[in-house]
């Protein structure tokens, strides 16, 4: 019981110096966020100028919230990847990683603190554009299965994370690039999940890998309790499968991410930042 209370108070450590992070670099977190409100609302008005753009009549109201709901959600999905994926590069810029991987702190332990801060953040993060975004659009949400919406985010969740910390093996091997290299695992994502458009728009090869993304299904289920007013119980399915990827995603990247951290040990690219 002792050493329970210890690593949740661990990786209550990772959590809060994460804020503090947050905190000391400000300006940054700004500079992010009003790109991230400006690219919303950029978004969101190519739906509103569509019936100028092509002639045609078309359904504003719900082309502008379909984007939208594309918008956040993967605003989202990314933060919560780029914190998991990332964590290794944070260690770098900060000079702490030859600290934090000898601290007698299991590595389960730094990845659930990490995890944690980047639920919550990314939250934090998309509420606010959320906020801002609503204040240009005037969206009916009143029929609208916001509660099944949520449920279906955080399932997604789950298995971003375990995407993220497959990811984060990269920064660990690649000193040079590796933070890059995971922008790259970041766009594919993007390109074959439907965040913009259906999945059913694409040639047929890249559909088969959009069954591949979790972010794929987050989306249909979204869309499905926003868009179409879908009921909770017509969601499990999606939700499950969600939660079953997360929990096959999730250990094995902790067993990749362990053999990377083993051979960046053994070769001396853990310390080494160029």
């Amino acid at each position: 019981m002792t050493q329970l209370v210890q690593e949740i108070r661990a990786s209550y450590a990772f959590v809060e110096r994460n804020f503090n992070l947050v905190k000391r670099y400000w300006g940054w977190e700004v500079v992010w966020l009003t790109y991230s409100i400006a690219s919303a609302l950029s978004i969101a008005y190519i739906g509103a100028g569509m019936e100028q753009i092509s002639g045609q009549k078309v359904d504003v109201d719900y082309l502008v919230l379909y984007l939208l709901v594309g918008t956040l959600v993967w605003r989202y999905l990314s933060i919560v990847f780029d914190a998991i994926s990332e964590m290794i590069a944070w260690e770098r810029w900060e000079g702490t990683i030859e600290y934090t991987f000898m601290a007698p702190v299991s590595r389960l332990t730094h990845m659930l603190g990490q995890t944690i801060f980047s639920v919550v953040y990314g939250l934090l993060f998309s509420g606010v554009i959320l906020i801002v975004v609503v204040l240009f659009f005037h969206l009916d949400l009143s029929q609208a299965n916001l509660l099944g919406g949520a449920l279906v985010l955080l399932a997604a969740s789950i298995s971003f994370i375990g995407f993220g910390i497959m990811a984060a093996v990269l920064p660990l091997l690649f000193p040079e690039r590796g933070a890059q290299m995971t922008h790259v695992v970041q766009a594919i994502l993007l390109l074959v999940s439907g965040v913009y458009y259906p999945v059913t728009v694409m040639p047929g090869w890249v559909q088969a890998l959009a069954r591949l993304s979790p972010a794929t299904y987050a989306l249909e289920g979204i869309r499905q309790a926003i868009l179409q007013e879908a009921p909770l119980r017509s969601l499990l399915g999606t939700m499950g499968l969600l939660v079953a990827m997360g929990v096959l995603a999730i250990p094995a990247g902790v067993w990749i991410f362990s053999r990377a951290e083993r051979h960046a040990k053994r070769t001396g690219v853990l310390k080494r930042s160029g």
